[in-house]
Formats: structure tokens, sequence, C-alpha cells
């Protein structure tokens, strides 16, 4: 007779808990997963930061050592840079002006060669 109560028992209340668990094993999924995007989507950004940083710099070397300077090599630096990271233009979407900006703020940060201005005669896009 006792085991009869605990079978009842075990049968009428397994499926609920069953069910119970279910939707804490998926509350707990959802949660990590949420947790999870978030840490490696800012990591992928960053990434993505950096590789675009790097090209401009590195369209910016490469402009200066062909004799480019001021707007020409601003626009040889953002050739290169759509050409080298696509992904990372694809996934921060800078607008162009920015980019512009960008691009010109690493000419001013490129030493001088030999006395040379190789910003005078860049005009910001977003000015």
């Amino acid at each position: 007779m006792m085991s009869d109560f605990w079978l009842t028992l075990y049968r009428e209340v397994l499926p609920v808990l069953l069910q119970l668990l279910a939707v804490l094993v998926s509350f707990a999924l959802v949660r990590l997963s949420d947790i999870a995007h978030r840490r490696w989507g800012i990591e992928i950004e960053a990434r993505h930061r950096e590789a675009l940083q790097s090209a401009l710099m590195s369209g910016i070397s490469a402009a200066l050592s062909r004799g480019l300077r001021g707007d020409a090599a601003v626009e040889a630096a953002l050739a290169y840079t759509r050409r080298s990271v696509p992904d990372a233009l694809k996934k921060l979407q800078p607008d162009d002006t920015l980019l512009r900006d960008l691009a010109a703020a690493k000419l001013h940060q490129a030493p001088p060669w030999i006395g040379i201005d190789l910003a005078r005669g860049v005009t910001g896009g977003g000015q």
C-alpha cells in the first residue's frame, strides 16, 4: 500500500519536475548565451577597431613612401583601408567623414620626413 503511494506520486510529480527542470535549464542557457555574446562581441569589436587603425596607419605609410602628400595621401590610405579590412568596415560601419578624419589624424601623427610638413594641405571631412 505504501509502495503504491510512492509509485503514484512518482508518476504524477516526475513529469512536472522534468518540465520545471527543462525551464530552468533553458533559462540558464539563454543567460549564458547572452553573457558569452556580450563578452566575445566586445572582444571582436575591439579587434575590428584595432585592425582599422592599423590599416589606416599602414595606408598612410604606404602613401608617404610613394611620395604622396596631403589629401592625396589620405585618399590613398582610405583606398588601402577599404581593400585591407573590409570585414572591420562592414562590422563597425564608420561613415566616410569619420574615416577621412581618422586617416587625416594618422597623417598628422606621421613624423615629417626631411623637414617636410606631410599634413599640410589636408582638409578634414568633418570641418
